[in-house]
């Protein structure tokens, strides 16, 4: 993503909302079938006013349809649900939302500057701040050298990122992303977050849609997993993925040392390795402390990890399906901090 890191000033003009004392959405038992197909078997979530919320789920799961009928896209078959205080679907309630579609397409011809144009045209933004609206917007996003240059022209990533500038136009208290940084490299997936991140700290309230977990981890508050139209699993990452360790491989600690180690949490010693031992739970915070405690001690440190259960393991353990055990070993795996093991 090209342009600097959106400022205060970017923030205010493009997003505001003040954060409110009810749920930005509640459902209870929201339902959708298709003919004799169910897509949604009863959906009862709650998502903060101000937070960044992660609905993850395999394909299939339902999303799109809990997005669909989120928007008021498409109705539900029964059950209940409330977004920014009216009932799902209110005309009034969605000039107050944003929305970025996974699949989206722009006319070829239109430039960038006229696809925002055309978005707050639609969305009936005041004519006297439009024009700063748009402009805004295409800073925002890193498009403002590319304004007028006709989006055929543009990578997949570069019209993610105008599609990202059209969802936050108008001031929207509540902002639907799917799949927001699909099409970014690492430096565009940064800039995206500093930008979800900015929008969260003014009070809006960011639904994120994603299938990268490791995205998920980074930026959200609080996450749910949905599997066959149903919520599994959601809270904080805390919560869901629980106590954070350090995993240690250490030689010349005397029995009076390990036991002192204790003062940082539980010390677990591992059968197969009587090298290496782990601390839970523990602030991430401390593990320089317990570092030098071993030290201070005569202890040699050869390797240092901070390890818990990866977002990945606990959705695939939540869906039922096999983690990948080359992938838990390495999400786990310590690292060698420069002596023999």
């Amino acid at each position: 993503m090209t342009g600097r890191p959106c400022d205060d000033a970017d923030m205010r003009s493009v997003i505001a909302g003040p954060p409110s004392s009810t749920p930005a959405i509640e459902t209870h038992e929201l339902s959708k079938r298709f003919g004799r197909t169910t897509a949604l078997a009863g959906l009862s979530m709650r998502v903060e006013p101000g937070e960044v919320f992660g609905f993850l789920g395999p394909n299939g799961a339902g999303k799109t349809t809990s997005v669909k009928l989120l928007l008021g896209l498409t109705a539900a078959t029964s059950g209940s649900g409330v977004v920014l205080g009216a009932p799902i679907g209110d005309r009034e309630t969605r000039r107050r939302i944003g929305y970025l579609p996974e699949l989206f397409r722009y006319q070829s011809w239109l430039r960038a500057r006229e696809v925002l144009r055309l978005h707050a045209e639609l969305a009936r933004l005041p004519m006297p701040g439009r024009t700063a609206e748009v402009e805004a917007a295409l800073e925002l996003v890193g498009l403002t050298d590319r304004a007028d240059d006709p989006v055929g022209t543009f990578s997949k990533g570069m019209q993610q990122r105008l599609g990202l500038g059209a969802a936050l136009l108008g001031k929207p208290e509540l902002v639907f992303l799917d799949e927001p940084t699909s099409a970014l490299d690492p430096v565009g997936r940064t800039e995206v977050r500093q930008i979800i991140r900015a929008a969260r700290d003014r009070g809006v309230t960011i639904f994120l849609n994603s299938h990268l977990l490791s995205e998920v981890e980074l930026v959200c508050d609080r996450v749910a997993v949905v599997n066959r139209g149903r919520v599994v699993a959601s809270g904080t990452l805390d919560e869901l993925l629980g106590e954070q360790a350090v995993i240690l491989r250490v030689s010349g600690l005397t029995t009076e040392a390990r036991s002192g180690l204790g003062a940082f949490g539980t010390v677990e010693a591992d059968p197969a390795d009587p090298e290496q031992i782990t601390i839970r739970p523990i602030d991430p915070a401390r593990i320089p402390e317990v570092v030098a405690s071993i030290v201070h001690s005569g202890g040699r440190i050869h390797a240092v990890a901070q390890g818990r259960e990866t977002l990945e393991e606990r959705f695939l353990e939540l869906l039922g399906a096999p983690a990948d055990p080359e992938g838990s070993a390495a999400a786990h795996r310590v690292v060698d901090a420069g002596g023999p093991p």
